[in-house]
């Protein structure tokens, strides 16, 4: 694994598209919002042969969208990897990803969403947060691109409380300790009138995922 591909920045992370880092045998295909968190893990515990390829984060607001684009990857590139993974939850897709990866032969990851295997995919469901709004690294990174803006509420403050009003608190699930980002996680509590909790969670799940599986 080339170091380079760790010098990914902000703006790409939010559109990495099909871009390829690693030449190992096994696939994981991946959510754009993950690609930082993963090469991490990949680095940090020597997954070589793991290579990441990832769709754009955005897709998350057209969530049925996400089991056809995986489809298309998994179908490009099955025979040329002896495995393929694929790191998203059903993201909303009402179990329409897991069947396409029973149909492909490609292993998801089980849990709802990543907020559930960052914290633990058991304990993030008895926890029962249902009044909790939920942001990662990568959504506190990305608060105005992906939820102020499209949103909406840059436009129309007005809106927050229709979007918000039966939510009760933001709850900052951290991959990392960072101080910048714990500022915005807190800054966008407060825009959105919300009490604050920081979790910090590491990579949870997600990490004995790919050892796991690869």
């Amino acid at each position: 694994m080339p170091d380079h591909s760790l010098n990914i920045d902000d703006e790409a992370l939010r559109d990495v598209g099909l871009r390829h880092f690693g030449t190992g045998k096994t696939l994981v295909i991946a959510c754009g919002a993950l690609a930082r968190e993963i090469l991490a893990i990949i680095k940090a515990n020597k997954l070589d042969h793991l290579t990441l390829t990832c769709l754009p984060a955005i897709l998350h607001n057209t969530p049925k969208d996400i089991p056809q684009a995986v489809e298309k990857v998994i179908e490009k590139y099955q025979d040329a990897y002896d495995h393929i993974l694929v790191a998203y939850g059903d993201c909303g897709t009402g179990g329409l990803l897991q069947a396409t990866c029973d149909r492909l032969g490609a292993t998801l990851i089980d849990a709802p969403h990543c907020y559930a295997f960052f914290d633990g995919a058991q304990q993030f469901e008895q926890r029962g947060e249902v009044t909790s709004f939920f942001l990662t690294d990568f959504l506190a990174r990305q608060f105005d691109a992906f939820v102020w803006q499209p949103l909406g509420l840059d436009r129309y403050p007005d809106l927050r409380d229709m979007y918000f009003g039966n939510y009760e608190a933001l709850v900052y699930l951290a991959q990392t300790e960072d101080a910048a980002l714990l500022a915005k996680a807190q800054d966008c509590a407060d825009r959105l009138g919300l009490r604050f909790e920081h979790r910090h969670t590491g990579y949870g799940d997600l990490t004995e995922f790919l050892k796991r599986e690869a």
